[in-house]
């Protein structure tokens, strides 16, 4: 009776397989994956050998950040951009979306993704800004998308904002420099983080209201 290894060199011999050693030894299932991949090695992969050091996260100092205006052209405020972006439909100034959004909206602390990041203006509360936040690179830095940062109606994306707050809580942060190519210098308050999800009064107000549509509308239909 054949064993496993006169049956693979028989069956090698047959069909003129020409990446077979002739060493009857050789040929084990390591053996061939050597003759089929040469990519295969033996012994453990870098991978395996790799210090679990080498898969930490870089730090954020090393972040390359590729922020850029996407349209100079498109006149539009920081608003109704957020708006579209965010699905959170919000009205008004920015320094009027936080209050609004109360009851409305959940809203949270920290970032998330797809939040709608609501800043005080520089040293006042008269002023306000809104940015979409596309992307957390760490606790303490995020990426958003924004119009008229710059006061000229443009849209920029994949800006850096980074947390500078004592507390590490998001209530003080930096933006990006899109022109210069750094972190700005001016420290901007955050308000909060709304959620593009209704809060379960605003859901319930919410059918409420879609349910009174419909029987009015039912009252309003001709029989006959």
């Amino acid at each position: 009776m054949f064993d496993s290894r006169a049956l693979l060199v028989a069956a090698a011999t047959v069909t003129g397989f020409a990446g077979f050693p002739s060493d009857a030894d050789a040929l084990t299932p390591l053996s061939l994956d050597l003759a089929i991949d040469p990519t295969v090695t033996e012994g453990p992969s870098e991978h395996a050998i790799m210090a679990p050091s080498s898969f930490e996260r870089a730090p954020d100092a090393a972040y390359e950040p590729i922020a850029r205006v996407t349209n100079y052209r498109s006149r539009l405020q920081c608003v109704p951009f957020a708006r579209r972006e965010s699905g959170v439909e919000i009205y008004g100034n920015a320094n009027t979306w936080w209050r609004q959004a109360q009851g409305r909206y959940e809203t949270a602390e920290a970032p998330s993704e797809g939040a709608v990041m609501v800043l005080h203006g520089y040293n006042t509360n008269a002023r306000g800004h809104v940015a979409v936040v596309k992307e957390q690179v760490s606790p303490r830095m995020v990426i958003v998308d924004h119009a008229n940062w710059l006061n000229g109606g443009e849209i920029t994306r994949d800006v850096p904002i980074m947390d500078v707050s004592q507390a590490g809580d998001w209530s003080e942060v930096r933006v990006w420099n899109v022109t210069g190519r750094h972190w700005g210098g001016r420290t901007y308050r955050v308000q909060g983080f709304i959620l593009n999800m209704l809060t379960e009064q605003a859901r319930a107000e919410q059918i409420q209201q879609s349910a009174m549509l419909h029987e009015t509308a039912g009252e309003a239909t001709p029989i006959g």
